[in-house]
């Protein structure tokens, strides 16, 4: 009747591994309906054949099939105790079986079969155990240099005993490949990534036991500046962590006779430099193959030429810095043949790979020695139809190989990314003109989240905008949430994660993205619990002079609440208290700077972005026309409030009732504040008037005036928004949720300047920073601050699922996660169809809903083990209830009922 279809870990169906035990997670799959479970079995082995099992639950009677850690038990009755400890280096197998009941079984528990058998890797455990020491193929002389460097190291294996398993641990400060025996080891780009070095280092755990052979083994390191001491930043500093790469690892080497063996980073150690002579972040990357040293990184080179890496005295890090990568390292995820290679008007010889993206561009083609391909990669052509480089300011995108011997060659950059469409073809063998379209091939580089959300509708415009938002992600996905992938910044700017955070995890994975990114935002904050501007911070202290970030360089409205509002978005979509309880107080410590900074419970602090590039900003300004006491303080309000949830759903319910007074406080004090005697806000701005809606500031009584205020507002800019980064993302949820849908659709599908399907209709393939980027006759915004590939104001995106869709969750402790649904899409926009779905921690959660004239039909799909609530917008009367019991709610009149698992499909007739 039913099974068990995938065993997660920590929301993955892979890790790369682990420092504790994972929390387990399963979907259900069968066609009955109502399946709910009773109970489930976990073990945890060993072996794959489950013959030394560590951990059996036995039958566990509960309904949770989210969010399990076995517990760790004394009792002698156990029939398998967790372990307090894992043990390091050591592959774990784990499987779990179910009983429920379903619609068919008279309530009778069925059991079901073992899942499809999951694995998963320790890490080092202990700090203890880290035993290389951290080497450099540099010096202190090196520091202004951004060339790539080999290190290698010979060792051997016992020809004598047969391996059993074999692991890598590995990082470096800079970026690095991995190489045995002259083959890569594993597939990320960019590792380890970026952090806060400092205080917070990935690294990374590899399963190398089919790479090692007998006798000699060669372990090699490609290894270059990356952001550890590369150009970061738009004030072009270096080495603002360090000014030597340095690698650290060691492998562990298992036999079958028990012994085992360490090979570990130290002295011994050589190195040499590489191919590499320049590859940075901005600038891209200069590859000379005439300094190859083939065979580097297999046994038998002759290193006797080469140097011994330097060993350093102290890690570069912190004691206790050193954590594992679980999941999300940036891969090669999708490739894009050229489309066109064309002339602009200008002359120049360019290609065209039809999407907007993050990455690099693979070559493939054959030259003499002596001959170059260069490439500069950028985003859009001009009015004129010729390449556009402005808007990269100072970054220079190049990239340049050197053949270093007659030969067909294949190469792509190796610490550098770029962010492009398109291609300028500066050199190629033969001429630009000898150049074919099967040269290149464009891979889009970003962190490995599965794909989660899903949405099509009749509007092809809207349908492109919603991939374009998913494109918007991607391409700002790579390892840091950033503002852009292409021009000199692309930093983790806090706000434009804030805004998209419930966003992204509809449309992907984003748990272990996240999580790795929040835990450097607590490590960057400051003393007070003030939260930097962009994370990993590399602004404090390096800003003097700057026109903007001279003022301040963290605790901005709207931009430091991502403290509290990203893990309230992973709580939400997830159900998962432990990252509340990860960032507690981190969270804390950002109200308790807000608190400490207000008057009167009126927060403000130094340097505020406002409702940043709003349209209705004084000429020549980017800061919008809302007040930003108004905006710091009703962001204070909603961080405190959320906070206060957290507390009740974490049991602190003492710290509970505390923040909830705050609240209030702070509600009262913007009321007095921003609102006259009337009842009116004093502010007459859209963005005013949506946070007030929508952070719920507004007194009851005054509710629907201030909806109906918000609609005057927007009917005087002819129906289009001038808000900017604080008033996008919850416009549309401003009016829908104060009985304007019909204005929220409206809205949505404009689609002249300003609107989100402007930049479709011009073309658009990601989202822009601006809403005029590009304007109607080609001519651009400004050169200075002019993304086409910036995600913020993709956040609408989150209406589409949330009330288009209507695939929503309910908070409460237990229900989160989709563990009960809210399904309620609201019909409008003259669209004839939609479906939306969301991938949940408990399956597939849907809705697809079709218009034909006033009468809907509508199709919910609800996974196994979960309920839903689903109600009907603007039902008159209830037509096809698919064994539902549907009934009007009495507090607004909507038609509703309560759902078990399963696919229902119900149609009703809507009022006229």
């Amino acid at each position: 009747m039913f099974k068990v279809r995938e065993l997660w870990m920590n929301y993955q169906k892979e890790l790369m591994a682990v420092e504790s035990m994972p929390q387990f997670s399963w979907i259900l799959e069968g066609d009955a309906r109502g399946v709910a479970q009773q109970g489930y079995q976990l073990q945890i082995a060993k072996d794959a054949a489950f013959e030394n099992i560590i951990v059996d639950t036995g039958m566990v009677e509960s309904a949770e099939s989210a969010h399990i850690v076995p517990e760790i038990s004394a009792d002698a009755s156990v029939k398998c105790p967790v372990p307090a400890l894992l043990e390091s280096a050591t592959r774990y197998f784990a499987r779990v079986r179910v009983t429920a009941r379903t619609e068919d079984t008279d309530g009778e528990a069925e059991m079901s079969e073992y899942s499809p058998t999951a694995s998963f890797v320790t890490g080092l455990l202990q700090e203890a155990e880290w035993k290389a020491s951290c080497i450099s193929p540099e010096t202190a002389e090196d520091a202004d240099k951004s060339n790539g460097s080999y290190l290698r190291k010979e060792f051997c294996v016992s020809e004598k005993k047969k391996v059993k398993e074999a692991f890598a641990f590995t990082t470096a400060f800079g970026l690095y490949q991995l190489y045995l025996n002259g083959e890569k080891v594993g597939t990320e780009e960019l590792a380890p990534g970026w952090t806060s070095y400092k205080k917070h280092v990935l690294y990374q755990t590899h399963d190398i036991t089919d790479k090692l052979r007998e006798g000699v083994n060669v372990i090699g390191v490609h290894i270059g500046a990356g952001w550890y001491k590369g150009v970061i930043g738009f004030a072009r500093k270096r080495n603002l962590y360090g000014e030597q790469t340095a690698f650290l690892g060691q492998i562990l080497v298992r036999y079958e006779d028990g012994t085992s063996e360490w090979i570990c980073s130290e002295a011994s150690w050589k190195c040499a430099p590489s191919p590499v002579l320049f590859s940075e972040i901005y600038d891209g990357e200069i590859y000379d193959a005439a300094k190859e040293q083939l065979g580097w990184n297999k046994p038998g080179f002759d290193d006797s030429g080469w140097k011994k890496a330097e060993e350093l005295r102290e890690m570069p890090c912190e004691k206790g810095s050193l954590t594992v990568q679980e999941a999300s390292a940036v891969r090669e995820m999708e490739r894009f043949p050229a489309k066109a290679i064309f002339q602009t008007p200008q002359g120049d010889t360019c290609i065209d790979f039809g999407q907007n993206m993050a990455g690099w561009v693979h070559v493939q083609a054959a030259g003499k020695a002596g001959d170059v391909i260069e490439l500069i990669c950028f985003e859009t052509l001009d009015a004129a139809g010729n390449v556009y480089l402005d808007n990269l300011r100072s970054a220079k995108q190049t990239i340049r190989y050197v053949f270093g011997r007659d030969g067909e060659i294949e190469y792509h950059p190796h610490f550098t990314y770029q962010g492009f469409r398109y291609a300028k073809l500066v050199q190629f063998p033969g001429g630009v003109q000898a150049a074919k379209k099967e040269h290149f091939m464009a891979y889009a580089l970003y962190s490995d989240m599965e794909e989660t959300g899903e949405f099509s509708c009749s509007h092809p415009e809207l349908s492109q905008f919603h991939k374009n938002v998913g494109w918007g992600l991607r391409s700002n996905f790579v390892d840091v949430p950033t503002d852009c992938p292409q021009r000199d910044e692309r930093l983790g700017w806090t706000g434009d994660a804030q805004i998209f955070s419930r966003t992204a995890t509809y449309l992907r994975n984003t748990y272990s993205f996240y999580e790795k990114w929040l835990k450097d935002v607590a490590c960057d904050q400051t003393a007070e619990g003030g939260v930097a501007h962009v994370v990993p911070d590399i602004l404090s202290g390096r800003v003097d002079g700057d026109w903007l970030l001279s003022q301040g360089t963290h605790s901005a409205a709207a931009w430091a609440d991502v403290a509290v509002i990203m893990p309230w978005s992973l709580y939400l979509n997830y159900g998962d208290t432990k990252i509340l309880e990860k960032q507690y107080d981190s969270m804390k410590g950002w109200i308790a700077f807000m608190r400490t900074h207000a008057v009167d419970h009126i927060w403000n602090y130094k340097l505020q972005f406002g409702d940043w590039v709003a349209l209705d900003a004084e000429e020549g300004s980017y800061y919008g026309a809302t007040p930003n006491d108004l905006t710091c303080t009703a962001y204070y309000a909603y961080s405190t409030g959320l906070f206060a949830k957290m507390c009740q759903i974490l049991g602190k319910a003492e710290e509970a009732r505390e923040y909830q007074e705050l609240y209030q406080q702070i509600v009262r004090a913007f009321q007095e504040r921003f609102f006259d005697k009337d009842g009116n806000l004093t502010a007459q701005t859209q963005t005013a008037h949506i946070l007030a809606l929508y952070f719920h500031l507004v007194e009851a009584r005054y509710r629907e005036k201030t909806a109906a205020r918000l609609k005057e507002l927007l009917a005087k800019e002819n129906g289009h928004l001038v808000t900017g980064f604080v008033g996008t993302p919850y416009f549309c949820h401003a009016l829908s949720e104060n009985g304007c849908t019909k204005e929220a659709y409206e809205l949505l599908l404009k689609d002249d300047f300003p609107s989100w399907l402007y930049q479709v209709k011009m073309g658009a393939t990601t989202v822009w920073e601006h809403w005029d980027g590009m304007k109607p006759d080609g001519t651009m915004w400004s050169a200075d601050m002019n993304s086409f590939n910036h995600y913020a104001y993709g956040a609408v995106d989150e209406w589409i699922f949330r009330v288009l869709g209507g695939i929503d969750t309910s908070e409460a402790a237990g229900e989160a996660g989709f563990h009960r649904s809210v399904l309620y899409p609201h019909i409008g926009g003259g669209l004839t169809w939609a479906k939306t779905s969301y991938l949940s921690p408990y399956g597939k959660v849907g809705t697809e809903w079709k218009v034909d004239r006033n009468r809907v039909k509508e199709t919910f799909t609800i996974p196994h083990n979960t309920t839903a609530l689903i109600r009907l917008f603007q039902a008159e009367a209830v037509l096809e209830a698919d064994g539902l019991n549907f009934e009007k709610n009495p507090a607004d009149g909507v038609w509703q009922a309560e759902a078990g698992s399963g696919i229902y499909q119900i149609s009703y007739r809507m009022k006229q």
